[in-house]
């Protein structure tokens, strides 16, 4: 998506740089699970995933609220946005995935690439189809089909290049992926009727977002190991991912509104996570004595704070006021 000279992939490029620092092995070795992650209690292990869900999902929202932005000629928020997501997906996702471990080596990567594609391909999205076509919104539903049908060929490719990878001598190459073709994410308000194809959106929004984070940590993995072929795979796969998928159900579901709006959205959901998700995380961890992760979803929740006072800042300065809460 390009607004104003600004390209997605741009900053993309630059955290995951970032990502790769925290990720990839000097030496190209099989991936580092991090910091005592094989200790790591499957409670604090199902947090931290949850938590990296919405590192992803800011990162992938911000993007496109500095889109917005940019369109209503508001480049200190634009800035903001894009300073913000770039947190979010280079420092905490990263930090948390170095916690956890989630980029294994090359051929573990593309097995989870391969189940999460097949399940999106054969479950998630024809079941997210039907229902629309059952509700009456038909747009979502013919989206929801053409997402599914390119699952099913990067489910298709993920096959091959494992296939390229565990057997090298089978002459099998790594395909070459798709290059992606961006959408626009204009404001506006939800395009669907149904309540239930607007859960469904939401859902598969946050799943494209995840994915296209896991994929570019991914990608760097395979780059340190030698793999260019199969980081470029990867790679495409995450921007098809981001800037198409993330992008047309974004749009649908009316995730963008006017930049008031959105640093509304977004001051209370930095809020959420630095006064409540993030303490209760850090002291469940600290409890069962998971004591580095807490300390790092402590921090955590000081910097979603720090966010949540700067998006205020940002939207005091447009004369802006959120509607109260409760």
């Amino acid at each position: 998506m390009r607004v104003r000279g600004f390209a997605w992939w741009r900053i993309g490029a630059a955290v995951v740089g970032t990502v790769a620092l925290l990720a990839a092995p000097a030496d190209g070795a099989t991936a580092s699970l991090g910091h005592g992650a094989d200790s790591i209690d499957p409670s604090t292990r199902a947090d931290i995933t949850a938590a990296m869900r919405g590192e992803a999902f800011a990162y992938a929202r911000y993007r496109a609220y500095a889109a917005q932005a940019a369109r209503e000629r508001l480049p200190d928020v634009q800035a903001l946005f894009e300073r913000t997501a770039a947190v979010e997906l280079g420092e905490h996702f990263a930090e948390q995935a170095k916690m956890t471990g989630p980029s294994g080596d090359n051929i573990a990567n593309l097995r989870d690439a391969i189940a999460g594609e097949s399940y999106e391909a054969t479950s998630m999205y024809k079941e997210f189809a039907t229902q629309a076509e059952v509700d009456g919104d038909l747009n979502a539903a013919r989206l929801f089909k053409e997402i599914s049908s390119d699952e099913a060929r990067h489910h298709r490719q993920f096959v091959q290049a494992l296939k390229a990878v565990s057997d090298p001598a089978s002459g099998v190459t790594v395909p070459a992926g798709v290059t992606a073709e961006p959408v626009s994410v204009p404001a506006g308000k939800p395009e669907v009727s149904s309540p239930r194809t607007l859960r469904n959106l939401r859902s598969a929004i946050g799943g494209e977002a995840f994915a296209h984070a896991k994929y570019a940590l991914y990608a760097e993995r395979a780059r340190a190991t030698g793999q260019p072929e199969l980081a470029a795979l990867f790679d495409r796969t995450a921007q098809v991912e981001l800037t198409e998928h993330f992008a047309e159900e974004a749009k649908l579901a009316g995730l963008v509104r006017d930049t008031k709006s959105n640093l509304c959205e977004a001051i209370a959901g930095e809020n959420r996570e630095g006064n409540r998700m993030y303490p209760t995380y850090a002291r469940q961890a600290a409890t069962i004595g998971d004591t580095t992760v807490a300390e790092l979803l402590t921090d955590t929740a000081s910097d979603e704070l720090g966010h949540a006072r700067a998006f205020t800042g940002a939207l005091s300065a447009l004369g802006g006021r959120c509607p109260a809460s409760g």
